[in-house]
């Protein structure tokens, strides 16, 4: 999708600026802080990169000012998101890695460079639109399909809902989640909300469970 070749780094912040606006539904520009946040990196760390993308054509940003992506810049980044979903999902699918253990191996294999690979595992694994944690897969083109979508905290008490993506992929919430026995496409129903300190009953295969508000709102629900 681009001409030249891009550092772990530069793709890095890329995904990130993905994440922060074509994945929140129109959120077109970020500051600096956020960026940095999302990365985890300091803002005057976050102001060098910048520049650099800028130079490459990127990115739109002036000093201070907010941050979006140009149209290259935008299929660069969906080319190493494909790629990181790609790969999650050939893990778990071919390799048979659970879901909580594929992230940080995808995060290596994500800056492979080589664009027949990446289109040849996308149809051995036929062309899937979702990873193994729900979360939408860009085309060869850079077109993704985002789903509208409520986090579990937002469904009221008494309502039957289906999991169908998680907000957090890290390894210590996912086992959390299978505990539960959850998956994808698995059926919950929020019994009572306690108004008090906010925790939720759940009923999950015929079993309560009692979770927090931060659980529920990293479960994304139709």
């Amino acid at each position: 999708m681009q001409e030249f070749q891009l550092s772990f780094t530069e793709e890095n912040y890329l995904k990130s600026l993905i994440h922060l606006t074509v994945l929140t539904f129109a959120k077109l520009e970020v500051g600096t802080n956020e960026l940095a946040s999302n990365l985890n990196v300091k803002p005057a760390t976050v102001n060098d990169m910048l520049k650099k993308l800028k130079e490459k054509k990127l990115i739109n940003y002036e000093r201070y000012g907010k941050i979006s992506l140009t149209e290259t810049g935008r299929l660069a980044g969906m080319e190493v998101l494909r790629k990181h979903r790609l790969w999650e999902t050939f893990l778990v699918e071919k390799l048979d890695f659970t879901w909580d253990e594929v992230h940080e191996v995808a995060e290596q294999l994500e800056h492979i460079h080589s664009r027949k690979l990446i289109d040849s595992l996308d149809a051995l694994l036929d062309f899937p639109k979702f990873d193994p944690h729900g979360d939408p897969i860009p085309n060869a083109k850079g077109e993704i399909e985002i789903q509208l979508r409520k986090t579990l905290f937002e469904i009221e008490a008494g309502v039957r809902s289906n999991l169908i993506a998680v907000k957090d992929n890290s390894s210590s919430f996912l086992q959390y989640v299978n505990k539960l026995g959850l998956t994808i496409g698995s059926e919950i129903e929020i019994e009572s909300k306690e108004e008090y300190d906010e925790l939720l009953h759940l009923k999950i295969k015929d079993q309560q469970f009692t979770v927090s508000k931060k659980f529920a709102e990293n479960l994304f629900v139709i």
